[in-house]
């Protein structure tokens, strides 16, 4: 509303008046009862009834039967019987001025050129021929026509020249021309007192359930009342086409993402009608236009001759159209009271912000645009009405990119509303809310008491102890990472809470950071990657990869996997792998960790100045705070200020080392193995560190193994770890788990071995990899399969099927080898008992079963 918008608003109506695209006229229009303003087309919501439905209206006590068709009969005149017809809002018949037939319909080929009579005005309603609107095959095949309060009968009150008799007030009530025993009656109340007066007299004849659309207003949840009112409209149809072609054309213009939006875009426009832009409302830009009177005008209503309007920048400029138009003819102006629709105003934005309609230096330097952000649910409301304006008068689209976000619903699907109680206050979970503080903000609300109550009871079923205080950034991470949902986000405020305490960990991240590194710590400038312990050069190279990743997906608008990406590499590899791994370096007094504690205090810096300036568009107030803290680089470093202008992590080349990372993928898989193992001991024991091994079916992977054996006991955290042979007695005493066709792991047991288990455990992996196998195979075989797989993917799912069989092949070993075990075990207490009773054996030929 300030005055450099005013401007914008004012010269687009003008122009587009002046080029004819800006027209006054008699229509119908979606009417609103509570706000008393028309409305456009797509702020109406249908909503379907299949059958008879009780419906809350606003300012009615009482719900509003819909889904119901009444028949009544209209008496014929010169004697002629009665004709019925049916409809869905009966109260409309006082508005009646007209009855269709079909021309070739034969039951009323006798009543061409005749007419009814009106029970309640003694109206003349003559029965027209159109075989445009009247299926004969419906109902009676004669249909009532309204033509001030239906569309269709609209344009048959055209076709035939039909009188148009509005028969509502703007708050809903029924008119003089209703009749004075209905005049004042809501519509809704009329509807009843309709029905009995038709029964009274005879004329009522019964009502069905009937499937309808009902239209309702989407800010007042109102049932739309079609009524014929004089308004200003926009002829869409030009730029709706160049809006079209923007997106849909080869050489499109503009970019919509999420892309299955472009069709939806295509739907609305090519199916566009003329929109609607004046409103009856206190509040917006005021119509430019004026109504001019002269002396010997015969019809003083205001608006009352077409023709007699004028449309200027001011009333200045108006007075002077006036007098090219009407000469020196005496006039009166008066300005037209009506506002525009928001949407109208809100459309020039792009335009206007850069100073259009002046030839601003921005305007000039910065339209068209880049990108613009919004929600999926104005793409017509708003964003293709900026399209259309911004070609239309600013020459070229407004903006490159649009990017739709999802709506927010509530963790159960619910459309967010006061009267349930799941409204959620982004304030209130950045703050936190008690459950009365939740009852509070409903008391300060119009609802009635039982949606009070309703709500009430949704917000103790949903937020029984309120919500807890998450802060602006977990809820911004939440949202962010949500938005891979479709159309909607279903926010469970647990899943924010849930990335708070993730704040929390990036908090104890910086802690354990500040206390290995120290308070005079200076990080050097560089250091070569390539002289790094092994977890240092790892955790920069899946850095890389992290890095990569983001920003890819920042190119490419998929916010929730840039959000998986940065989150990913701080939660699993940097905290769970890398801080835990490099824990050695600084235990140890052991004067060969010098080198690899100072590589790995450098690596910890890198790490966490990078991952805080690649997690900060998510999380921007605890990276900050957090960054700040980190010691400071060199003094030739390009370090900034702060972290909001410092420079976005992009991939170093040099750690990128595909080596060390598959290194580290057997790593981490053995010690995901030996943590399954140490999971399923008794509670007691869990916590105790013990033994383990591996048995490696290649030299290359023992050799690997070998080398990370530091690794893999800090990680698993083992008492010992160890290589060892498939026939060492030592693996009897253990519970084992197959971690690849490669590799084994075992874990020490303080018990005897409970071979059945272990025997299950092993069926069970078989079965899971036979059946992976099966699905793989059973694919593979599919008729067409070659044809239609491009040639990596087969070569993929072979190594898959491959690999597959290898397990396989490793889990039946293990298996023959515990029961092996199992049968030693057998013969040894066999043994055992026979010494008892006989004495010693004195040779191995003495027990043919031998003493394994």
């Amino acid at each position: 509303m300030d005055e450099k918008r005013s401007k914008a608003v004012t010269e687009a109506f003008v122009r587009l008046y002046r080029e004819g695209l800006i027209y006054r006229d008699h229509r119908l229009v979606n009417w609103d009862c509570v706000l008393r303003t028309a409305i456009s087309d797509i702020e109406v919501d249908y909503k379907d009834i299949k059958e008879r439905t009780l419906l809350k209206v606003p300012g009615y006590k009482d719900p509003v039967e819909f889904g119901v068709l009444t028949s009544f009969a209209y008496p014929l005149e010169e004697g002629l019987g009665e004709i019925i017809v049916a409809t869905t809002r009966v109260e409309t018949m006082l508005g009646d001025t007209a009855i269709a037939i079909h021309p070739e319909d034969p039951r009323y080929k006798h009543l061409h050129g005749k007419s009814a009579i009106h029970p309640f005005n003694g109206r003349r309603l003559p029965i027209v021929c159109d075989a445009i609107l009247v299926d004969p095959e419906f109902g009676t095949g004669a249909v009532k026509i309204t033509p001030a309060h239906d569309p269709n009968d609209f344009e048959v009150g055209r076709r035939h020249n039909l009188d148009f008799i509005n028969i509502f007030t703007d708050d809903g009530k029924i008119n003089s021309n209703g009749g004075s025993a209905f005049e004042g009656m809501p519509r809704f109340g009329a509807r009843a007192a309709i029905i009995e007066a038709l029964q009274t007299k005879g004329l009522y004849r019964g009502a069905q359930n009937n499937e309808m659309r009902l239209g309702l207003c989407s800010r007042t949840n109102d049932v739309v009342e079609p009524m014929i009112k004089p308004q200003w409209f926009v002829n869409c149809n030009g730029m709706a086409k160049e809006a079209l072609d923007a997106v849909m054309d080869d050489n499109k213009k503009i970019e919509i993402i999420p892309k299955q939006y472009a069709a939806e875009w295509k739907r609305w426009l090519e199916n566009i009608r003329d929109w609607c832009i004046s409103r009856q409302l206190w509040w917006g830009h005021r119509i430019p236009a004026w109504y001019v009177t002269f002396e010997d005008d015969e019809l003083r209503e205001f608006g009352a001759y077409k023709d007699h309007w004028v449309v200027g920048r001011d009333e200045d400029e108006a007075k002077l159209e006036a007098s090219k138009i009407f000469g020196a003819k005496k006039f009166q102006m008066v300005q037209d009271p009506d506002v525009l629709d928001t949407w109208f105003s809100s459309g020039l934005f792009p335009l206007s912000v850069l100073g259009w309609p002046d030839c601003t230096e921005d305007f000039k330097a910065f339209y068209p645009t880049s990108v613009l952000e919004t929600g999926h649910d104005i793409l017509f409301f708003w964003v293709a009405r900026m399209v259309m304006l911004g070609m239309k008068l600013g020459g070229d689209v407004p903006f490159r990119k649009v990017y739709l976000h999802p709506m927010i619903r509530d963790a159960h699907g619910r459309k967010m509303s006061k009267s349930l109680g799941n409204v959620i206050d982004p304030l209130e979970v950045i703050n936190g809310v008690s459950l009365e503080g939740l009852h509070k903000r409903l008391l300060e609300g119009n609802l009635d008491p039982n949606e009070l109550t309703t709500a009430k009871e949704g917000q103790v079923k949903d937020f029984p102890n309120g919500i807890a205080e998450c802060g602006a950034d977990a809820l911004r991470f939440a949202l962010v990472s949500y938005t891979a949902q479709s159309d909607r986000i279903n926010l469970d405020i647990q899943r924010v809470v849930g990335y708070r305490q993730w704040c929390n960990k990036l908090w104890n991240a910086i802690r354990f950071a500040m206390s290995k590194l120290g308070d005079d710590y200076v990080p050097p400038a560089s250091m070569a990657a390539e002289s790094l312990p092994f977890s240092c050069k790892w955790i920069l190279s899946v850095l890389n990869k992290a890095i990569s990743k983001t920003v890819s997906s920042f190119e490419s608008y998929e916010f929730s996997d840039a959000a998986t990406a940065v989150y990913s590499w701080w939660q699993f590899q940097l905290c769970d792998i890398f801080i835990e791994a490099i824990k050695p370096y600084f235990n140890a007094e052991d004067p060969q960790f010098d080198n690899s504690r100072s590589a790995a205090r450098y690596t910890l810096w890198v790490c966490l100045d990078n991952g805080l300036r690649l997690l900060h568009p998510f999380m921007p107030f605890v990276t900050e705070e957090l960054w700040q803290r980190l010691p400071q680089a060199a003094e030739n470093s390009s370090r900034k200020e702060s972290i909001v202008i410092s420079e976005y992590p992009s991939v170093v080349e040099e750690w990128t080392n595909e080596n060390v990372e598959y290194e580290m993928d057997l790593v981490e898989s053995t010690v995901k193995s030996l943590r399954s193992l140490r999971s399923k001991l008794p509670p007691s024991e869990r916590n105790d560190r013990r033994p383990a091994f591996v048995v490696c079916h290649t030299d290359a992977v023992a050799e690997i193994i070998r080398n990370h054996e530091l690794e893999i006991s800090t990680l698993a955290a083992l008492s010992s770890f160890e290589v060892l042979a498939e026939n060492d007695a030592r693996l009897a005493e253990c519970s084992v788990d197959v971690v690849s066709e490669h590799l084994s792991a075992y874990l020490q047991l303080r018990g005897a071995l409970n071979a059945e288990v272990e025997l299950q455990k092993l069926s069970k992996k078989r079965e899971e990899l036979q059946k992976q196998q099966q699905n793989l195979k059973q694919m593979m075989d599919a008729a067409g399969y070659k044809q239609k797989v491009p040639p990596h993917i087969h070569e993929e799912n072979m190594a898959k099927l491959e690999k597959l069989m290898q397990e396989l092949e490793v889990v039946e070993e293990t298996n023959r080898s515990l029961e092996q075990m199992v049968l030693g075990c057998t013969y040894y207490l066999q043994c055992s008992v026979l010494c008892a009773v006989t004495g010693p054996l004195r040779t191995k030929e003495d027990f043919p079963g031998g003493t394994s």
